[in-house]
């Protein structure tokens, strides 16, 4: 027999678009449409309900970009439909949609007269099902702008509101009862696995010659002119092929419903509020009708939004929840970015996402879920252990742009040596919809083959949500055993990681970060964001400090409420595409002032904690909330006076150029307010090789090849301009007492730039304060220090400690981690000598091997720069993107130790407070540490109300510790706990007395502790 397939597949191509999907809705009958606008922002069902609707015709336009338009369909289902076998009564709504994935343009939120919330109505999920002979049903449509534009980048206003304009967007172009064909919409499912396996099987597999002679024999029994009425004939003719079971060795698929709703990013937050309520009442619709599917969803805000904004469905969820199918994952507060949230942040994700589903449903998820974070931290695992979970699941290596990740199932080592079991699921795609393609690149990509043979499929309409449908519910259904393809079982996160974990006795192990190599701009755009994150992380540190301490000492009230809502914003910011500073402007917007809420709301507790402390009068006094004493300030404690060093700085002016100088370091500052010298004066060493200049800065070229926000390409980096030149270089006058400084001014292109150099009277730090004026395009500024520092590797800050990463480009691997996230400090160092530079709000880094050489060398000499990313101007998908005013500041501190590297990132991001107009007590630590390497990172009131101090430490220095944890207040009992603060057997508790713990920490070991007082 001569090979007819291509013949055949062209057959059942055009038989399966011009006669098998018609087919499905054969019977339609138009609805009358009434509709009203929302004037504003959207409003609940009762108040758009309120006000009168008009008529509105299909195939007008509607929806201004971010508007709201409510419809109301009515009618009545046509008599004679009444006899029809096999059926089922819809409304079919089609809002205008003009690309098929949903949730990144128009959406509709289906209700009855009620106001009960039916279902979502999208591009791939139109159809609402009638129960009755009458049609009465509201549409609150939501003309969501496609930003994405097939992901073309161009610049786009629509991004913002003030700029979107009100032009409609959409033309309304159906509103039809309909009659569903439920054996022809059977028949779609059954063509669609066979074919979609056939496509994935090789040419010359008898099993793929079977399903296309199968295929043939169903399109020769069906009647082009009645596919509804011979469908089932159909169907018989492929049972055959159906039903033929899976191979003995076959791939095992758990699939898990999932939709990945990004709580902002090409919608503004209050628009995936809506997006969530579509989605969940979507599931709750398949639940109905497969009571084996089980859906998974993460991100406690999400549940917590339903349940502000729509207590029905809440309920309804909350019912699901208990049967089984319904199921909370992850345990984060939200999808969190993991490489910039700080320690402590990252442990309130789990503290706050945990707390919320254990109080409201009663489970505890112990995997962790974040398909589409860009990297994963090193702290990550700790954390996760600490928050009581056992496995983490990520998606997003399968983007690395360098180097295919080597596993998909694994023991993934944090920097403290716990350990997680790990699923990267070969599948390669979040989003997925249980094709034959999807299937088979799962089984195809699976690395463990041969020693394990189970993966986790994500399935269902994700990012701008939607979830799964009816569709890959039937096509898990027919996969579930059928030969040649994976096995295929409707699951959930847990059923598939206990099956893994029990088939894979011992995994391979992978050490330290998840570094995906892809994405790197976000660790610098949109750097008002970060900044306000880093802002109120520290914020929310001394607001709790003192009003514990307030508590404790004066029995103030605790701001709970307070707190609890200002951790949630942050959390909520700390979003993958909000912090990363990927998402549209009005996102931005709104985070910076919600930043600013926060921190007005924080300062107002401080102030109140240490007026509450201190009583009234006419003193100042000096707060320390950081872990290590400064200024003369003992650390977690207040003093209303300093003695005054005797030990000033100097500033000269010479002929090389400014000089600022005390009896730790010299900097000599040139006419382009370069440093031409950095002298240590206790190692008698240059700091700045010969010939080469520090502090200087580079403007970059900034043309991705695509993800404008999100990427920094490598071709960029050489491709810059150095900002050489200053337009006055000009002594600093009236600075705090003993420092001494200058002030240097650039201008390039359309921006400013002014520079502050200080040195204190007692330091081994060079402070610089930038106050920036930004109105470049597609530019990256960084600042640069080319240091005479041999070192091999750079020491990063991390959540709960640092990691080394190698400064040369040996391998694959090295070469693409070349911009790598850094907390308050990096560190560079060769045996006996190193350098710290430490930051306010930077996060991204480039730390190289360096060749310096100059005419005076007899041969090139190897030293280090490093590079810190301060500001990016992306075009898409926010066009004006960081444009504006900026102020940050950074320190070099030379003669450095990574003790001294720790110093410095606290030094910076909790300088002294102080607060005036109170009395002249002074404030006592709650607690003392007698090891340096042992910091103290959080010091608060239990979750429960209790009225117990909880305190986080961890060792800091990346050695063994052992320290004394001293209180000074009275407690009748304490014990080690884990995030949720509740027991452990403690791992580093070795001694315990009446005011005192002995703590033996291992490297970067995170200890919780809880301090009970009744």
């Amino acid at each position: 027999m001569h090979d007819d397939s291509a013949l055949v597949e062209a057959r059942l191509n055009r038989f399966v678009r011009e006669r098998l999907q018609p087919a499905i809705y054969g019977a339609t009958a138009p609805l009358t449409v009434t509709a009203w606008v929302a004037p504003g922002e959207p409003v609940s069902f009762a108040e758009a309900v309120s006000h009168p609707f008009t008529p509105f015709a299909v195939g007008e336009a509607w929806g201004r970009p971010w508007g709201t338009v409510w419809f109301h369909l009515t009618g009545t289902v046509p008599p004679k439909w009444a006899g029809l076998a096999e059926t089922r009564i819809e409304v079919v709504v089609d809002l205008g949609f003009t690309v098929a994935v949903p949730g990144f343009q128009a959406e509709g939120t289906a209700y009855n007269p009620d106001g009960r919330l039916l279902k979502g109505v999208e591009s791939l999920n139109r159809a609402v099902t009638v129960t009755g002979e009458i049609v009465d049903m509201y549409i609150e449509a939501a003309a969501n702008p496609n930003i994405a534009a097939d992901f073309s980048f161009t610049p786009t206003p629509l991004g913002d509101l003030a700029t979107a304009g009100t032009t409609p967007l959409y033309t309304l172009w159906q509103a039809d009862v309909a009659a569903r064909d439920t054996q022809a919409w059977h028949l779609l499912q059954d063509v669609v696995a066979l074919d979609g396996l056939r496509r994935e099987l090789p040419a010359a597999s008898p099993r793929r010659a079977n399903i296309l002679r199968a295929l043939e024999r169903c399109l020769d029994l069906l009647d082009p002119d009645d596919v509804g009425g011979t469908a089932a004939v159909g169907r018989a003719a492929l049972a055959d092929v159906l039903a033929s079971p899976a191979n003995a060795s076959a791939h095992r698929v758990h699939a898990v419903g999932h939709a990945h709703i990004d709580s902002a990013w090409l919608w503004p937050v209050r628009e995936t509020v809506r997006k969530v309520a579509r989605t969940f009442s979507n599931v709750l619709d398949l639940i109905d009708r497969y009571p084996d599917f089980v859906f998974a969803a993460s991100s406690a805000q999400q549940y917590a939004w339903l349940q502000d904004g729509y207590p029905e469905l809440f309920e309804r969820v909350r019912r699901a929840v208990a049967a089984g199918n319904f199921v909370p994952t992850g345990g984060m507060w939200v999808e969190s970015d993991t490489n910039m949230p700080g320690g402590e942040a990252l442990a309130r994700q789990f503290v706050a996402g945990k707390g919320f589903f254990l109080r409201e449903f009663g489970v505890e998820p112990l995997e962790v879920w974040l398909p589409d974070s860009f990297g994963y931290s090193a702290a990550l695992p700790q954390i996760v252990r600490a928050a009581g979970s056992r496995w983490f699941l990520t998606q997003k290596l399968s983007w690395n742009d360098t180097n295919v990740f080597p596993h998909h199932s694994f023991l993934w080592e944090g920097l403290d040596g716990s350990r997680i079991f790990t699923h990267f699921p070969p599948v390669a795609d979040y989003n997925a919809q249980l094709s034959g393609l999807e299937l088979a690149r799962a089984e195809r990509l699976y690395s463990e083959k041969g020693v394990a043979n189970t993966s986790l499929v994500p399935f269902g309409w994700g990012d701008g949500g939607g979830g799964p449908t009816e569709e890959m519910i039937a096509a898990a259904h027919r996969t579930a055993s059928l030969e040649g393809s994976p096995t295929v079982e409707l699951s959930s996160p847990r059923r598939f990681f206990e099956a893994a974990e029990a088939e894979y006795a011992a995994p391979p192990v992978w050490s330290g970060e998840l570094y995906l190599e892809f994405h790197r701009g976000t660790l610098t755009s949109q750097a008002r964001t970060k900044q306000g994150n880093r802002r109120c992380e520290h914020l929310l540190r001394e607001a709790e400090l003192w009003a514990t301490t307030a508590f404790i000492r004066s029995g103030a009230e605790y701001p709970r409420a307070a707190l609890e809502n200002a951790w949630q914003t942050v959390l909520l910011q700390q979003f993958h595409d909000i912090l990363p500073g990927s998402s549209i402007a009005w996102v931005h917007q709104q985070a910076e002032r919600e930043y600013a809420r926060v921190a007005g709301v924080l300062e107002g507790v401080i102030e109140a904690s240490v007026r509450a402390l201190c009583g009234p009068g006419d003193d100042a006094i000096l707060l320390n909330a950081g872990p290590y004493a400064q200024e003369g300030v003992p650390a977690l404690c207040g003093v209303t006076q300093v003695a005054d060093s005797l030990l000033g700085a100097t500033i000269a002016r010479t002929p090389a150029g400014w000089v600022l100088s005390n009896r730790h370091v010299r900097v000599t500052i040139d006419a382009d307010g370069l440093f031409t010298s950095i002298y240590d004066r206790h190692a008698e060493r240059e700091v700045v090789p010969t010939g080469a200049r520090a502090n200087l800065l580079t403007l970059h070229r900034d043309t991705p090849t695509q993800w404008d926000a999100w990427d920094i390409d490598t071709p960029n980096a050489r491709l810059f301009e150095a900002l050489t030149d200053a337009e006055t270089v000009e002594q600093l006058d009236h600075l705090p007492h003993g420092q001494v400084g200058v002030r240097v001014t650039r201008r390039f292109g359309a921006s400013t730039i002014t520079q502050d150099v200080t040195l204190a009277q007692d330091s081994s730090a060079i402070d610089l304060t930038f106050n920036i004026d930004w109105h470049e395009r597609q530019k990256l500024l960084r600042l640069n220090f080319a240091l005479e520092v041999a070192a091999d590797r750079a020491a990063s800050e991390i959540q709960f400690g640092h990691i080394f990463r190698p400064t040369h480009a040996n391998t694959s691997w090295d070469a693409a981690r070349f911009e790598t996230v850094a907390h308050r400090w990096v560190h560079v160092g060769e045996p006996g000598f190193g350098v710290a530079v430490a930051n306010d709000s930077t996060y991204g880094h480039s730390i190289t091997r360096t060749v310096f050489a100059s005419e005076a060398d007899a041969a090139p000499r190897i030293g280090t720069t490093v590079s810190l990313s301060l500001l990016r101007a992306p075009l898409f998908p926010d066009p004006t993107a960081d444009q504006g005013r900026h102020e940050l500041r950074v320190a070099l501190r030379v003669g450095a130790s990574i003790p001294d590297a720790v110093y410095e990132g606290y030094r910076l991001n909790l300088p002294i407070r102080t607060v005036t107009g109170v009395g002249s007590t002074p404030v006592e630590p709650l607690f003392t540490v007698d090891n340096p390497a042992v910091v103290i990172e959080a010091v608060k009131l239990a979750e429960d109300g209790s009225g117990d101090v909880i305190v986080r430490v961890y060792e800091a220095h990346g050695t063994r510790a052992l320290a004394r944890v001293i209180r000074s207040f009275d407690a009748t009992e304490t014990f080690e706990t884990d995030l949720l603060e509740r027991p452990v057997i403690s791992s580093a508790v070795i001694e315990a007395d009446d005011a005192a713990l002995t703590l033996e920490l291992r490297p970067f070991q995170l200890v919780t502790l809880r301090f009970r007082r009744t």
